[in-house]
């Protein structure tokens, strides 16, 4: 787990120094403090440099990386990676788990290694088959940047889900990538802008899918490379495509042990590392089994779980979490959350997010990977297990009357003000699966800004969901498209703020093409009178724990908004920072915002969502609009 940086000039004056992809490396240095390394192209001499030094050949194509060493912690892992034949350069944020499973064949081809790292590997992949059969055969999470001289080709590349982040930044003169939105400050003559078209969605989802909140900024389409001429021209390819997942024949007698071993073998290939290894523990059950299988497969018997608790025992699962210790006999870490840290942090993480942090729950993560540091490098995490296995209570929700839930009922009452035009868009039934993932409402959105355009909010969405044409799994793929990228983002974000690398076995090739390939009746099933989603993953937690350890009530990562909003730290913050930002700003309105605070005991849950989202929308607009730089 690392972070790469470069940048492609189209037009205009080549560079002679390292100063700027200097500075984008410090922008992200927390992702590599291992080792750095910097390469210079000039794609018409074919010239390639290497070092710290400033280049004796004007370059087009600057190449930087800083790396944190998880395989092989030599010299011999230094990356940029160029081949032995000084033709190619390769750059690998991420782990490719299957990687070694081609070293002898690729011995046997002749090639010759230096090193034991996964990215020598890729390299000599591309060399010997080219780029889509490489990227057929790579089971990993990657962001990966190759430069081919022979064709004159650079190559961005993203994993299948987008674990991995990968942004681009284009302009008239020159098309930047890098890691982290950061990086892009260090760009000569570079200024962050907000992308006013992309505020409905954001408002009504917390995500845009691949978009950012700026000007001529986006996260590379997960599933998809970037082909770039040497004059910047470019186009997007995509190399996997979701629809064609869950063509498995399976016995459904079966389904649970088919599972079971498949999620065991994912584990397993992931517990590689030469540093050392634990496991993001909740209490929840995702998490809980890939700590049971992660401590089976730990040959130094010294597994370690990282926990957040809350002060407030409503949002605690402390209990399950003691239990899951206790059952393996492992050591559990485990660390509270309190307001003090909570806003002590809160612009700290923001600068790491580039992005409103949407989830009140992200400082909880903030806090996690922090705390992990001192203990371990790499953690497992149950992300993706609830998107593939159908584990929110969405997921329910499609198997009930769209007319008679307690959901509906609620929408109705929020959108009251506006309940002509909420019921003629509640009728599609497009509508309805788009806004099961929505966050705010469109009355509430419209008090806090007037303009608000729903069409505008769903129009990529809509073109997603029509995407998809095997409907017996058409809401897993819907949300493993728009829902889990920017969960996977949050975890990539605040984990590589100190440096962790988070891995997500849930999210493993074979095993989402097979959790695709079950059919949802048997996902979706009553567990005495009680409908349960996610039921195959629970009978699996039963077996190894127990059935009431499986089956209870969702609780999720909550944070006590309500609390924190009353507190004197946050108005303080509020009337000091926070409302004058707002007013200058004259994006949002700030009367209403100003009425439910001013009465927070009795605001309403979604009042309170979307004083959330005036908050941290002015918190990062400082952080990255007004200011020249940041650090």
């Amino acid at each position: 787990m690392c972070g790469l940086a470069g940048y492609l000039i189209k037009t205009g004056n080549l560079e002679s120094s390292k100063q700027n992809i200097g500075e984008m490396l410090s922008l992200q240095k927390h992702r590599g403090p291992d080792d750095s390394g910097i390469v210079a192209i000039n794609s018409s001499l074919n010239k390639i440099e290497i070092g710290d030094l400033n280049f004796s050949n004007p370059a087009n194509l600057i190449l930087g990386f800083n790396r944190l060493s998880i395989l092989d912690l030599s010299e011999n892992g230094h990356q940029p990676m160029i081949s032995s034949d000084k033709s190619v350069v390769l750059m690998l944020n991420g782990e490719i788990y299957n990687a070694f499973d081609f070293k002898d064949d690729l011995l046997d081809k002749g090639c010759k290694f230096k090193s034991n790292s996964d990215t020598e590997i890729v390299l000599n992949l591309y060399l010997i088959y080219g780029l889509e059969l490489t990227l057929q055969k790579l089971n990993g999470m990657f962001a990966i940047c190759i430069w081919d001289s022979k064709i004159k080709k650079l190559y961005l590349i993203r994993d299948r889900f987008g674990i991995k982040p990968l942004y681009v930044f284009e302009d008239e003169t020159r098309l930047a990538f890098s890691s982290e939105i950061k990086s892009f400050k260090a760009l000569s003559n570079f200024k962050f802008e907000l992308d006013h078209k992309n505020l409905d969605e954001f408002l009504m989802f917390r995500n845009l899918i691949n978009k950012t909140l700026f000007k001529n900024i986006r996260n590379l389409n997960q599933g998809t490379y970037l082909e770039i001429s040497e004059n910047g021209n470019s186009k997007e390819i995509q190399y996997y495509i979701l629809n064609n997942d869950g063509c498995i024949e399976i016995n459904d007698s079966n389904l649970e042990t088919t599972y079971s071993k498949a999620l065991e073998r994912s584990v397993q290939s992931q517990m590689l590392s030469d540093v050392k290894l634990g496991c993001q523990l909740s209490g929840g059950i995702d998490s809980s089994i890939i700590t049971y299988f992660a401590n089976t497969f730990n040959k130094q018997r010294n597994l370690e779980t990282i926990s957040i608790l809350f002060d407030n025992k409503n949002f605690s699962e402390e209990s399950y979490i003691d239990y899951v210790a206790k059952f393996l006999n492992i050591q559990s870490y485990k660390y509270s959350l309190n307001s003090d840290y909570y806003f002590k942090v809160f612009e700290k993480a923001t600068w790491h997010f580039e992005q409103p942090i949407n989830h009140p729950n992200t400082i909880g993560l903030f806090l996690l990977s922090e705390k992990a540091k001192s203990h371990v490098t790499v953690l497992l995490s149950g992300e993706g297990a609830d998107e593939t296995l159908s584990g929110y209570s969405k997921f329910l929700n499609y198997e009930r009357h769209p007319f008679f839930s307690k959901r509906f009922l609620l929408n109705l009452v929020q959108n009251r003000k506006y309940l002509v035009n909420y019921l003629r868009i509640y009728l599609k039934k497009e509508n309805r699966i788009i806004l099961a993932s929505s966050f705010g409402n469109i009355g509430l959105i419209k008090e806090i800004k007037s303009d608000f355009n729903f069409e505008n909010a769903v129009k990529e969405r809509k073109l997603i969901l029509s995407s998809f044409t095997k409907k017996s799994n058409l809401y897993r793929k819907y949300d493993i498209a728009t829902y889990l990228p920017d969960l996977l983002m949050r975890q990539d974000k605040m984990s590589m703020a100190f440096s962790i690398e988070n891995r997500v076995p849930f999210l493993d090739n074979y095993l989402v093409n097979l959790a695709l390939s079950i059919e949802d009746k048997y996902l979706i099933k009553k567990k005495r009178s009680t409908l349960e989603g996610k039921f195959i993953l629970k009978e699996i937690c039963s077996k190894i724990f127990n059935s009431r350890f499986s089956y209870r009530k969702k609780q999720g990562f909550s944070i006590p908004l309500r609390e924190f909003f009353g507190s004197e730290e946050f108005k303080l913050l509020w009337d000091t920072k926070i409302k004058p930002g707002v007013i200058n700003r004259k994006i949002f309105k700030i009367e209403p915002v100003e009425k439910w605070l001013i009465n927070i005991n009795k605001a309403e849950n979604f009042q309170i969502d979307a004083i959330w989202q005036i908050f941290t929308f002015e918190v990062w607009a400082q952080q990255y609009l007004d200011n020249d730089r940041n650090s």
